[in-house]
């Protein structure tokens, strides 16, 4: 059976050491919502979201992950850490091979891909801005360049849950605008969940669903406010 929330976080606390970085966290992420996530520098709001992924582990609360998608099938998560661009020089790939592999369901490595899989593959690199690159070598491209084509492979997975950590680096106005629009395309449309973090809270804010904030007080640990967008 299918869950209610792709991602329910209650009460979770988190510690490095002995000192407290998150308390009181607590909000979901549903089926068809865009979720933004910010706050200000230190805000431990990649923390947070390593916590959400079962990277870190909270010491307090929980957080839950879906089994199911909205159709009942196994739920998949198409994550995209903040500067993901280490693909070094020697990187062997072309553009659209690493963006290709987006495709390929588990253990199925190297199957052929069908038209329809082709058509998803361009569909994601023009959605940032890349099919016109896709046969240059990864490890040639710049920082940016490389963070889109990051983003055009999860785009390509075609995930249920899209968790990103300031995916819009780099970017110019205008590719951050169409960037916003094809998400929010994903929840109405094709009833995906987006927990995204940003600092660009207000050009975002059209399009999001939700608005979480890390706040503190002075000298404590960032505390959790959500808020309708």
């Amino acid at each position: 059976m299918q869950s209610e929330h792709y991602i329910k976080v209650k009460d979770l606390a988190f510690y490095y050491d002995d000192e407290p970085v998150l308390t009181d966290i607590n909000f979901t992420v549903n089926p068809g919502e865009f979720v933004m996530l910010t706050g200000e520098n230190g805000a431990a709001k990649t923390t947070l979201l390593r916590n959400v992924l079962g990277l870190l582990q909270p010491n307090e609360g929980t957080v839950s992950l879906a089994k199911k998608n909205a159709k009942g099938r196994d739920l998949s998560i198409g994550y995209v850490p903040q500067q993901v661009a280490s693909f070094n020089v020697g990187f062997p790939s072309t553009v659209l091979e690493l963006v290709e592999s987006g495709r390929y369901p588990k253990g199925r490595w190297f199957k052929r891909l069908t038209a329809r899989d082709k058509e998803h593959v361009k569909r994601a690199l023009d959605s940032v801005g890349m099919w016109e690159m896709r046969h240059k070598k990864v490890g040639e491209l710049s920082g940016g360049q490389k963070q889109r084509i990051s983003l055009a492979r999860v785009f390509a997975m075609d995930p249920d849950l899209f968790v990103l950590d300031e995916p819009t680096t780099g970017m110019d106005t205008g590719s951050r605008e169409e960037f916003y629009r094809l998400l929010k395309h994903n929840t109405t449309k094709h009833n995906k969940g987006i927990l995204m973090v940003t600092h660009d809270h207000l050009e975002l804010r059209p399009y999001a669903d939700k608005h979480i904030e890390l706040l503190r007080k002075e000298n404590s640990p960032w505390r959790c406010f959500s808020m309708d967008s």
